[in-house]
């Protein structure tokens, strides 16, 4: 009687965009079945991605995905077979509001947007954010609209400053009230202080029994390293951001050409 292949790590984790997904938002056949075979062969496989709930599901209904979830940059732990929120965390708005003032002061006014908490939160985007994709979003006009409601996260963009700089600039402004990532291009976010990919995909392995020394990580963005932090080993695809691959442990193909099956399939054996 054949055997599936030991595989040698228990967890994967993958980020979406930029990692698991090409660019049209598709998984390729190569990638599902070089998972599929290590989900056979024993490992656990685990979305962390900084879409919030909302914006993901979609793809979970397309791949048939139906294990955990890391999502809202690891402020949300979501099973996607059983559509329920595991567990939440929100945006202190003061200290939010705070931090926007502070970084306001630094840089001059800012383009803003929003994600809401819940299973069906909105993204509300105000007046000159420019939204990456063509993800639904609810447009605002009034500032005061975004501390209506429990959020997830900010988005900020600046009309000049690129993404490293306003990062930059926003972490020694307000670093001590919030958690400043870069997410993907154009996408700044100011989180729960203390927040990361680690500690949500660190709440969704326990959950497996599973710990850091099982994990193998893929990821392609800044907001992904405090997931290498945590994981035994992680793998930069090969259109990753160049903070991400001085930390990573391997480069990989990028994600439009099977980076992640590269890696699986050698594993395998």
């Amino acid at each position: 009687m054949s055997t599936a292949p030991a595989f040698p790590y228990r967890l994967i984790a993958t980020d979406l965009d930029g990692t698991l997904l090409r660019s049209d938002e598709s998984v390729s056949r190569r990638t599902r079945d070089a998972l599929a075979a290590a989900t056979a062969a024993g490992a656990a496989h685990i979305v962390v991605t900084g879409r919030a709930v909302p914006w993901t599901r979609h793809i979970f209904d397309d791949l048939g995905y139906d294990g955990l979830a890391v999502c809202g940059q690891g402020a949300q732990v979501y099973h996607a077979g059983e559509r329920r929120l595991l567990t939440s965390v929100t945006l202190d708005r003061q200290l939010a509001g705070l931090a926007l003032a502070k970084i306001e002061a630094e840089v001059g006014p800012l383009y803003l947007a929003a994600s809401r908490d819940g299973l069906d939160g909105d993204v509300l985007v105000g007046p000159g954010y420019a939204v990456q994709g063509t993800l639904p979003a609810t447009p605002f006009t009034d500032a005061a609209d975004l501390w209506t409601a429990p959020l997830n996260k900010l988005y900020i963009q600046h009309p000049t400053l690129g993404d490293d700089e306003l990062a930059e600039i926003a972490t020694r402004a307000a670093g001590g009230f919030v958690t400043v990532v870069v997410a993907g291009e154009g996408i700044v976010e100011l989180l729960p202080l203390g927040l990361s990919k680690a500690t949500g995909l660190s709440l969704a392995a326990r959950r497996l029994g599973l710990k850091a020394a099982d994990t193998l990580a893929f990821g392609d963005m800044p907001n992904d390293i405090p997931m290498f932090g945590w994981a035994a080993r992680g793998v930069a695809m090969a259109n990753a951001h160049e903070e991400l691959k001085a930390v990573a442990d391997e480069m990989t193909s990028s994600n439009e050409e099977d980076g992640i099956a590269v890696v699986l399939e050698r594993l395998l054996g």
